[in-house]
């Protein structure tokens, strides 16, 4: 059974066949998110482990996503380094590919340019993604104990519904397939589960982050007592 609470009501449903079930998780604890800005020293700090891309990849994907937005606002590298307030030579080894940015130079960056960090850092991408508890590309400040991993950006124009899910062992909750072109993000809080597109169910534990098709039968499956998990649904 699985308890979905949204925007103060609760839905409970049941049923479903069981999915199969997978390997277990190893545990981990998830990054945390700052509430407010970053400290001028952050940089991006990219873990061995992180399957989101190496350091390389990441500093590519800015160095793309620079390029892409200043041509598309149709401004010189000169008049975006102006506006942004960082130095002309620092954002031509961006675009190039060969520099480090800080956390604060992206965020004066995507202002300049009137897109969000996340259109800067977060390639598009498709079909499942999961995302370990401690992996993922982190971002993290030297003046305090915190730090922050982008799971997913919002697409333009995209609806997110917030939800939080209780589930307990027994019949597995199969959702039905949602509206073409929905994707479900899932992180888990407590316990384990398995979920994920019914034919691809994957095995979590907390922190873990899943990305998964929407519009596919989709499984949640508690595998412990009190199992809790936040869902975002999102649509175009």
């Amino acid at each position: 059974m699985i308890d979905v609470n949204w925007a103060g009501g609760d839905v409970t449903r049941a049923g479903g066949t069981r999915a199969r079930r997978g390997a277990g998780t190893p545990a981990g604890s998830a990054e945390g998110v700052p509430a407010g800005a970053a400290d001028a020293g952050t940089e991006m700090e990219i873990p061995a482990a992180a399957r989101m891309g190496t350091a390389a990849e990441i500093v590519a994907t800015v160095a793309r996503s620079l390029r892409r937005e200043r041509e598309r606002a149709g401004i010189s590298l000169t008049e975006l380094a102006r506006r942004a307030g960082v130095a002309k030579s620092t954002l031509s080894q961006l675009e190039s590919g060969s520099g480090n940015p800080s956390l604060e130079t992206l965020w004066a960056l995507g202002v300049a340019l009137r897109v969000p960090l996340a259109r800067l850092v977060d390639p598009p991408r498709r079909g499942v993604q999961l995302i370990r508890a401690g992996e993922g590309a982190a971002m993290r400040t030297e003046g305090a104990e915190y730090s922050a991993v982008m799971l997913a950006a919002c697409p333009p124009g995209a609806r997110r519904d917030l939800y939080r899910v209780r589930a307990q062992p027994g019949a597995p909750y199969v959702a039905r397939p949602h509206v073409a072109g929905t994707v479900e993000h899932l992180i888990l809080c407590t316990g384990r589960a398995l979920a994920g597109p019914e034919d691809e169910a994957v095995g979590l534990g907390p922190g873990d982050y899943l990305l998964y098709p929407g519009d596919v039968p989709h499984v949640f499956d508690a595998l412990e007592p009190d199992t809790t998990a936040v869902i975002v649904m999102e649509d175009t």
